[in-house]
């Protein structure tokens, strides 16, 4: 019954809130409002941006976005740091990171409920992200010496990402790149990670880790992020439009970048039998909504193999959970087991819808479309950002849906029968970050996994970003620029000898041979 649910008790914004306050006072206004670090202090609450919930749209707070030129100056003052940290030596470097990443572990279920209330994301799955972040870098701090060798920091990083991995993926690089001696500059996604970015770099601050954060508009701030003399690497993780204007901006500006954007992840079913492992595999990939860099949201199957296919997916598609990702029967103290709840707000729902009715309006099948269930939710509250799991089968060349990542739970099943159109169906992005076939014959499975344009290619398991040792990149106009990853992302941040050439999938628009 609706009426034996509510919120569960220990997630409570205003109690998560307090906790956050009390730890890391200085990060506030006195009305609970965030501030930029900037200058190496907390300040500027800027034009307080609402910033909503995606949960049920309950106001957070509000970020403090700053305008262009205060945002010079704070990466100014970041090179003036980059300088002083440069001779810091790395004893000291890696103390700071070490009790940083301290902090995050004795907080983690803090920032991670902070997350769920951002993003949507699930309580496992934000807890997930927050060891990941901490593991993730442990390791950098215990193999850096090997990987660092004589090389020099770069100076200042200045990062740009989305708003889907703020801790696994933004405070992690951050965190390596001033292990590595650099000065890290940060902007808060403008859709979700405030809070969880806020607490976070505070305590890397309290160590005494040059790191600044702000808030903006990308296309306000990007002068200072981007293209500013002060900024020696930038990091950039979102859409390929607003990636090609930054390939672009940077010609000629002989600047290191690493730039991951989007692209069509397939799965190819070809010669296979094993229905209850791919099963397995599918739901996993439902987790956040399929919100996430590396979802398969196409799936390439051999016609004769879809009858078989059909059954396996239709059923795995009828077991998701999903609904308000902290609701829970009155008495309970755990969090509920959901695969994902809203998607980052109404508008993308919005978007995904379009892009679904799109297809249909041009010929596509919908083979599965999930219900919004009432029980799942509070009554009467904002439920514009929940989609359901759906799948369309064989959408035509013309929809939006054909050649476009829909960044949600909206799959597109595509059949085949020779070899060759599967190969070319699931290259249809002009590269993407993975890709992954199913082929029960080991050695036909590495042939075809030879012609897929991924960066990573599983062979009968799915492929993520990964950690740790493991490189990450793209192919085609899913990356542009350095590759990252153990000493990968180590060398992107830092220089070695003259006339070095670095491992990455580059533009046409060709850097200086000394940093590529």
């Amino acid at each position: 019954m609706l009426t034996t649910k509510k919120i569960l008790q220990k997630a409570e914004w205003g109690s998560l809130l307090s906790q956050m306050k009390a730890f890391v006072p200085e990060t506030f206004e006195k009305d609970f409002e965030p501030l930029n670090l900037m200058m190496g202090s907390w300040q500027n609450a800027g034009n307080k941006k609402p910033f909503n919930s995606s949960i049920d749209g309950s106001l957070l707070g509000h970020y403090p976005n700053i305008d262009l030129e205060t945002c010079k100056t704070a990466v100014a003052h970041a090179s003036q740091e980059a300088k002083e940290w440069a001779n810091t030596d790395l004893p000291t470097r890696k103390a700071a990171v070490q009790q940083t990443i301290d902090d995050l572990e004795k907080h983690k279920e803090l920032i991670a409920y902070l997350l769920v209330w951002e993003i949507g994301k699930p309580f496992d799955q934000s807890l997930d992200s927050v060891e990941r972040c901490i593991m993730g870098v442990q390791w950098y701090i215990d193999n850096i010496e090997e990987m660092l060798g004589s090389r020099a920091p770069i100076g200042v990083v200045s990062n740009i990402a989305s708003w889907n991995y703020p801790i696994s993926v933004l405070v992690h690089a951050c965190l390596v790149q001033m292990l590595c001696g650099n000065a890290a500059v940060a902007k808060t996604p403008s859709d979700g990670g405030l809070f969880s970015l806020t607490i976070s770099f505070a305590f890397a601050k309290r160590n005494g880790l040059p790191i600044t954060l702000v808030s903006g508009s990308g296309g306000a701030l990007s002068d200072a992020l981007v293209k500013n003399e002060h900024v020696d690497c930038l990091a950039y993780v979102g859409g390929k439009s607003n990636g090609r204007n930054i390939v672009a901006s940077l010609v000629d500006k002989n600047k290191r970048y690493m730039l991951e954007m989007e692209g069509v992840n397939a799965y190819g079913v070809w010669n296979y039998s094993d229905w209850d492992h791919l099963a397995k595999q599918l739901k996993s990939g439902f987790k956040y909504g399929k919100q996430r860099c590396t979802a398969y949201v196409r799936f390439v199957v051999q016609r004769t193999l879809f009858p078989e296919f059909l059954e396996m997916y239709l059923s795995m598609l009828k077991s998701i959970s999903y609904g308000h990702p902290l609701l829970v029967e009155n008495g309970s103290d755990e969090p509920p087991k959901v695969d994902f709840g809203p998607l980052i707000n109404s508008k993308k729902a919005e978007e995904v819808d379009a892009m679904y009715h799109d297809a249909i309006s041009k010929g596509a099948v919908c083979l599965y479309r999930g219900t919004i269930d009432a029980a799942n939710f509070l009554p009467n509250q904002d439920i514009s950002a929940y989609y359901p799991p759906s799948a369309l089968l064989n959408v035509p060349k013309n929809a939006l849906l054909y050649h476009n990542e829909p960044f949600g739970p909206l799959d597109s099943i595509i059949l085949v029968d020779t070899e060759e159109e599967l190969i070319s169906e699931m290259n249809i992005s002009n590269g993407s970050l993975v890709s992954s076939i199913a082929c029960d014959d080991l050695d036909e499975a590495k042939r075809i996994a030879s012609q897929l344009r991924g960066y990573k290619v599983g062979i009968n398991k799915s492929r993520s970003r990964g950690d740790k040792e493991e490189s990450f990149g793209g192919i085609g106009e899913s990356w542009k620029g350095c590759f990252v990853g153990g000493k990968y992302l180590v060398e992107a941040v830092t220089k070695g000898e003259e006339g070095e050439r670095l491992m990455g999938n580059f533009s046409d628009y060709t850097l200086a041979p000394a940093i590529r």
